[in-house]
């Protein structure tokens, strides 16, 4: 077995879950500063990025065309607006890099390979987007940084309504432990 860090923001989202592994499952905080700093602290902490071969994000998101659980291999930052500068949204100014981070060469059992559009607010309008949350772009691109794989898995919990979202957010755990066992 790979050695896997599971990471989900709230305990809310993975009910009665337990990996097999003691400490390594990572709850973040809502949001992608909270997201990158827990991670970080993680993989920076006795050698952590020598303890892991694979990071995998568990949790809800919002999205229009898509339902039940999904895979997000690619990642965007949809609230970085830096258009008064000539560049696109998701576009980071004076970095280098893409401003997408493809995570599409990891294989994994759904093999969907959606985009996540990530942001610190709860969007309702999600038009043109496959899926939208609040900290898998900070996953991914610390993950990048460190030279980690990165996979997500989100459970399609609302279409942008934050009261389906409370109905629905502990919905998909038992989806996801299926898809955990292709990583025994």
């Amino acid at each position: 077995m790979s050695r896997i860090l599971i990471v989900s923001a709230l305990p809310q989202e993975v009910p009665n879950f337990t990996w097999p592994l003691p400490g390594t499952l990572l709850y973040t905080g809502v949001g992608k500063v909270n997201a990158t700093y827990k991670l970080t602290d993680v993989l920076t902490r006795a050698g952590g990025t020598k303890r892991y071969d694979l990071v995998i994000n568990y949790g809800t998101a919002a999205s229009k065309a898509h339902n039940g659980l999904v895979d997000c291999t690619k990642f965007i930052q949809r609230d970085m607006d830096a258009t008064p500068m000539g560049l696109k949204i998701g576009e980071t100014p004076f970095e280098d890099g893409p401003s997408m981070i493809d995570f599409s060469h990891i294989k994994n059992p759904i093999g969907k390979n959606l985009c996540c559009y990530t942001g610190d607010s709860f969007v309702t309008d999600i038009q043109d987007m496959d899926v939208v949350d609040m900290e898998a772009y900070a996953l991914a691109k610390t993950c990048r940084n460190f030279g980690i794989n990165f996979v997500s898995y989100k459970y399609i919990s609302d279409d942008g309504n934050a009261d389906d979202w409370e109905n629905n957010c502990g919905k998909g755990i038992t989806e996801f432990k299926k898809i955990l066992k292709h990583y025994d």
